[in-house]
Order: structure tokens, then sequence, then C-alpha cells
């Protein structure tokens, strides 16, 4: 992770007591599938105290709301993002974004009881969204997500040679590359046989039909998607109406 100057708005969140979890690019640093990246990314508990304790740190950053929406409960927990930009001096330039809901996964308490906290010397430690959480949020419509889901799970197999079948299960389930899932289904096969019902799939996979994979493979990612671009429809729409206002206000 980029120790300045994420590390300074990561304690300084946990110096005002927000709930947070790190996501997006610096959380998959975390886990070994670097993506550069200048912004830092958060999902946060939308409820009053916290979105105060939040305001309180992102007023010690002196950091500028640089696009609608405001920072509102009420827009967090439609789905909105929330864009910031930092001017304090070791973070001059820093971009933070704020959500409160990602698609696809669970909701904040549930990423919380889940989180994986990175301990750091002097007994500090970061609280950063699960793996599992972080692929499944990457399921989105960009593709550079999708190529750092891949990594992230193409990572973790190489890290865990002697994997539990609960994380085979999820390698077998996640796993985007072809040869991967035959490799995984030629070796486990009686694990990838009890995850057909989650993800049909990998009867290719388990036939050797590296073709075929690839095709459904690509349609996985398809109805992903689509799923993604219907969510953020209203959204968008939403946006582009708060802009609006905003400049006729202007």
């Amino acid at each position: 992770m980029t120790r300045n100057p994420i590390l300074k708005v990561l304690f300084t969140f946990r110096k005002h007591r927000v709930k947070s979890l790190l996501i997006g690019g610096q959380a998959c640093i975390v886990y070994g599938a670097a993506e550069f990246s200048r912004d830092s990314d958060f999902v946060v508990l939308c409820r009053p105290t916290n979105l105060s304790r939040l305001q309180l740190a992102l007023r010690e950053l002196k950091a500028e709301n640089i696009y609608v929406p405001p920072l509102g409960g009420e827009y967090l927990e439609r789905g909105h993002a929330c864009h910031f930009r930092c001017q304090a001096a070791p973070v001059k330039g820093l971009r933070i974004d704020i959500m409160a809901r990602l698609r696809g996964c669970d909701h904040f308490a549930e990423l919380w009881k889940r989180r994986y906290r990175l301990r750091l010397p002097a007994g500090t430690s970061l609280d950063i969204i699960r793996l599992r959480d972080l692929v499944q949020s990457k399921k989105t419509q960009r593709e550079k997500d999708w190529l750092m889901l891949s990594r992230l799970v193409e990572n973790d197999i190489a890290l865990n040679p002697n994997p539990g079948k609960e994380r085979i299960r999820w390698w077998l389930c996640q796993g985007r590359i072809p040869d991967t899932l035959i490799g995984l289904a030629s070796k486990y096969r009686v694990i990838a046989r009890s995850c057909l019902r989650k993800r049909p799939l990998l009867k290719a996979a388990l036939n050797n039909g590296a073709g075929l994979l690839s095709r459904l493979l690509d349609e996985e990612k398809s109805q992903e998607v689509a799923a993604d671009i219907h969510y953020w429809q209203p959204l968008r729409k939403e946006l582009e109406e708060l802009r609006h206002q905003r400049a006729v206000l202007l």
C-alpha cells in the first residue's frame, strides 16, 4: 500500500472512529494484486453518528466535495458515491470516494463482520474489505475491474498451495481463466461437481472443454455487466438532475 498519503487518510479515519472499510485499488494492493491508484475508496456505515465522524475526518484532511451528490445519508443509502479531493499538505490532491452500498454485496454490517484487519507496527491496525467481498465488488461494467478480479483470484491460488475445501469452492466459483478452472476441476473433481448448481459452466471445465468454457465465461460476464448498467441507470439519471439543479443555482 502507498505509505503516504493513503495511510494518512486511514489513520485520520481511525482517529475520528469512522466505521469504514478500505475497498478499491488500495485494497487490491493489500491482497497482492497491485493496482496503482491515487484514489482511496471506502465503504462506510451509513448512520448519523458515523457520518458526523466522517465529516470531522474529512474536515481535518481539508477534503472538498468535488462532484454531486453532497455527503448525505439519503444519497449513500440509495447507492451513490460521494467524491472528495484533499487539500491538506500531506494528502494534497488525493481523491477520496465514499460509498455505503456495493452492488451485489451484502450490507455494511455483514461486510464489517467479515473484514480483514491488517496489523501494523506499534499496535495499530486497519480495516480492509474481505478478499471475497472485494472480488464480488469488482463485477462491474468496467473492463479493468474484471482484470483485477481475475488477478485477485489467481493470486490467492498461488499463495495457498494447501487449500481447504471452502477455499477451493470459492476458486471454482469465482475463477475467470479457462485453463485455471480446467486444472482445478481436474484436481478437485468431487468439489467441482458439488459447485455445478451454483456455477453450471463448470461442467465444461470438468469435460476439458476450453473453447466452450471461454464462451460461457464471456456470457457470465455479460450478464453481470448488464446488471451493473441496470443498477446505475437510475442513479446516473439522478446525478444529471442534481448537476442541473446546481448549475441553475450557480
